[in-house]
């Protein structure tokens, strides 16, 4: 039975659900069995929590044979074949719910589905009697998070992942470091921390703003302490973080804290304004890969994830024209021009991340130049970079502004709190389709999935990104999990109206959908 069918307030659509007669009560004092299965524990204590924290009801996990007595079942017995990592079954009886999938992340999902079935609003908890078999579209469903513009405190950060979780997002892309601010903690930089994380105060620079500056000082980053705990929080949703350091764009403040990586003798500070920067790495130096390779180092001590992100976009290439060492280094490499350049750039920190055994990923500029050969592409400027990459072979996340960038207003500017411009309303956002009509069958297995992202050069405090991002990544959780064919935006409003109020009971900030 499609899974609309089931008039349930869930978000992402599941691939099937089939409602029966009946409903389960959940009792005074509930359990939930526990079988046997690597990280199943875990999966078991979260549920517990939440259910407590939605009911009131403090649950009991049990293991062992007692397992089969509870009034939750988890059960890892599903073949990874058929269901996938993420895939998993749900069933309610009048006796109690059983959650089976092939492992742990799968049972995580199907937690996440009985969660959302749990009314809120202090109504009695019982859940419909129903069968659900459900797996993911798209294996990378994520949403990115600027800090380098602003700094969130590593609450906000958790607060970030717990609403990806109930979403069934599940890539965390975190760009730590811009122009405006470095937000991770180097050792063998302190620099980077020291004055790279701070800056005077922000340049307005907007028509509703105005010229001028607001004269307060803005600054922070995260500790390796911090980051651990960011990423042992995530791991705990299934949700991996990716980190992005940028290069060889956006590098203002590493070289105000290192003049020596930049192309000229001028000692920079910190930006305090938004926009594309002239002042970039200089490839021409070998201190310069010294220093990226030793972050990069770092970082991957703190990030187990298989892709780093390294940026790539946005990189002037005036001050590498009139830079000699630069120019030697086209001459020494044999290459065409300064593109090629940003290409020879990539592609030896490509090979730097494969010795490591990790997985490059950039933005679609990375292609311009030649693409490193086993480089994934985040598609910005539209599709067309991705459909060029998915044709060579590279793998692709979709990623487009005009679809995605949760940055962008989400209606009538002269009603909406100041954005950086762009028009996406939530109806665009669950109309989008991550893979490009161009594409063949073969090529579109190329494309990992789809993300939103959320610039923050307009949002000075976390209440305003909780804004920006509710309930748009709800329609593009629905784009990345669920069949396209099951899609239907009447469907999608009317169940919207339930995770609103989840919204409401964890007390996030969001837009009030209108129309």
């Amino acid at each position: 039975m499609p899974a609309g069918d089931c008039e349930l307030n869930l978000i992402p659509l599941p691939v099937s659900c089939e409602r029966r007669a009946g409903s389960f009560r959940l009792p005074a004092e509930p359990t939930i069995g526990c079988g046997p299965g690597e990280g199943l524990e875990p999966v078991a204590a979260y549920l517990a929590a939440r259910l407590h924290a939605a009911t009131g009801r403090r649950p009991r996990v049990l293991g062992g044979a007692a397992a089969r007595r509870a009034h939750v079942r988890l059960a890892s017995e599903l073949p990874e074949k058929a269901a996938g990592r993420e895939g998993y079954r749900l069933s309610v009886t009048p006796k109690g719910a059983e959650l089976r999938a092939a492992g742990a992340e799968g049972l995580f999902r199907a937690a996440t589905t009985l969660l959302q079935l749990m009314p809120g609003d202090d109504a009695p908890a019982v859940i419909p009697c129903l069968e659900i078999g459900d797996r993911p579209r798209f294996a990378w469903r994520g949403l990115m998070l600027d800090v380098g513009r602003y700094y969130y405190p590593k609450a906000d950060i958790l607060k970030f992942l717990d609403m990806m979780a109930l979403h069934k997002l599940n890539v965390f892309h975190w760009h730590l470091t811009e122009d405006q601010g470095w937000r991770l903690e180097i050792k063998a930089y302190p620099r980077l921390t020291e004055v790279a994380a701070w800056r005077r105060h922000t340049r307005f620079g907007h028509e509703r703003l105005g010229a001028g500056f607001d004269g307060v000082p803005h600054g922070g980053f995260y500790t390796r302490e911090d980051v651990r705990e960011i990423v042992a929080y995530a791991a705990e949703r299934f949700i991996t973080v990716v980190p992005e350091i940028e290069m060889p764009g956006h590098a203002q403040a590493a070289i105000a804290a290192y003049p020596e990586l930049g192309c000229t003798a001028e000692q920079l500070g910190v930006s305090c304004q938004w926009g594309v920067h002239k002042h970039v790495f200089n490839p021409g130096k070998e201190e310069v890969f010294t220093f990226l390779e030793t972050v990069l180092a770092e970082t991957l001590e703190l990030f187990p994830s298989e892709f780093i992100h390294i940026g790539g976009d946005e990189c002037p290439k005036d001050e590498w024209k009139a830079n000699k060492l630069c120019q030697k280094r086209i001459r020494t490499q044999r290459l065409k021009d300064e593109d090629e350049l940003q290409s020879w750039f990539v592609r030896r920190i490509e090979r730097f991340l494969r010795r490591h055994g990790r997985r490059l990923i950039g933005w679609d500029e990375i292609l311009e130049g030649g693409l490193a050969p086993g480089a994934t592409v985040m598609s910005w400027r539209g599709e067309e970079g991705g459909v060029a990459a998915a044709r060579a072979g590279h793998d692709v996340v979709m990623t487009p502004n005009k679809d995605v960038y949760f940055d962008y207003y989400q209606g009538d500017p002269q009603h909406e709190p100041l954005a950086i411009g762009g028009m996406l309303p939530l109806e665009k956002v669950y109309a989008y389709e991550p893979v490009p009509k161009e594409l063949t069958a073969a090529e579109a297995r190329h494309v990992l999935g789809a993300q939103g992202n959320l610039w923050t050069e307009y949002m000075p405090n976390f209440r305003q990104v909780e804004y920006m991002t509710l309930p748009r990544a709800a329609a593009l959780a629905e784009v990345a999990w669920s069949p396209r064919e099951a899609r239907n935006l009447e469907g999608f409003k009317a169940r919207l109206a339930g995770m609103l109020g989840r919204y409401r009971a964890m007390g996030w900030t969001y837009r009030p959908p209108k129309g």
